[in-house]
């Protein structure tokens, strides 16, 4: 018998249709909506995010969204506690929490833990800082692309925040992250998850959504947006929130370092390279397990086979099993 109360998680790649089909579930369903979105927790950056609008938001309101400035900092540690404290609450309101987002990550810390890591070494960061400013960050990927081909499979050769934290776990240990992850206990999750997985089978479905997503964002004022954040907000081209996709290629534009007139080709390419990580997270998700379903979109049926699932979890949860 499982103990634990019921949850669901919705999981898939940017523009995989992962909202449309919360917001279906949040009108049928007694759910209360978490993002698991790295990006939506940044007030104000709305149009780059694809956050819901505010009338939406009223409607079915959603937990962890505009909870830090730009400015700030937001960690997979934070997003588990803050997670499950929100799934304990909507669960005693006698609702089922529903995890929606494509932050891979956060899914991961949420289902397995997080593992214990050396601390921060100042003179190793220096110095990963120094070679990255004299070769760049892609360089440094490289480097980790031998030493941790796992892990660097899994980031973008300028995401510079993740690769400095790798480089400097594996130098310092000799083991790559993934080893230190094998080596602890996995923490329990005291919820039964029942975890839907969209995908695109065919790419060019995913990449044509891609692009059509990426021209409404800037027909709908995606670098007024950022403009007005530079203005309000003492921002900076290494803060997570300004490596968030889209906004890095607008940030260039803003800053004389890309032609606004590559600015839609740069964006949907960076938004493809970013669908192409998650969908590499979710095969690994899949390996281990994790999914109780993967569903594509494209076919019509699908939403209402995933509406039949959340019903009988909902009238039986003892029926789902990871």
């Amino acid at each position: 018998m499982n103990p634990h109360p019921p949850a669901i998680a919705l999981i898939g790649p940017t523009a995989s249709g992962k909202t449309d089909l919360a917001l279906d579930i949040a009108s049928r369903f007694p759910v209360e909506l978490i993002s698991l979105d790295s990006a939506q927790v940044f007030i104000g950056m709305d149009i780059g995010t694809a956050k819901p609008d505010q009338a939406t938001l009223a409607q079915f309101p959603h937990h962890l969204i505009d909870l830090i400035t730009p400015e700030e900092r937001y960690s997979a540690a934070r997003f588990r506690a803050d997670a499950l404290r929100l799934m304990g609450e909507i669960t005693a309101r006698g609702r089922i929490p529903l995890l929606v987002g494509g932050t891979m990550l956060y899914y991961k810390a949420l289902v397995e833990g997080l593992a214990e890591m050396p601390e921060a070494d100042p003179l190793l960061r220096a110095e990963i800082d120094a070679t990255a400013a004299a070769q760049g960050w892609p360089a440094l990927h490289g480097e980790l692309a031998r030493l941790d081909p796992e892990t660097a499979a899994r980031l973008a050769p300028n995401d510079s925040q993740r690769i400095q934290r790798a480089l400097e776990v594996v130098r310092l240990t000799g083991k790559p992250l993934g080893e230190h992850w094998q080596a602890q206990a996995r923490p329990e999750l005291p919820f039964h998850l029942l975890t839907f997985a969209l995908a695109a089978p065919e790419r060019r479905v995913l990449h044509e959504r891609i692009a059509r997503r990426f021209h409404a964002m800037l027909a709908a004022g995606l670098v007024d947006e950022l403009e007005t954040l530079r203005t309000r907000y003492h921002l900076a081209a290494d803060l997570p929130s300004m490596r968030c996709v889209g906004y890095r290629q607008v940030w260039e534009v803003l800053e004389g370092q890309m032609p606004a007139r590559e600015l839609a080709e740069r964006g949907i390419y960076a938004t493809r390279q970013f669908a192409k990580r998650q969908i590499t997270w979710l095969r690994a998700l899949r390996a281990a397990g994790r999914f109780n379903g993967e569903y594509d979109l494209e076919e019509s049926t699908t939403p209402a086979k995933i509406r039949n699932e959340v019903e009988k979890l909902i009238t039986n949860p003892l029926a789902f099993r990871i």
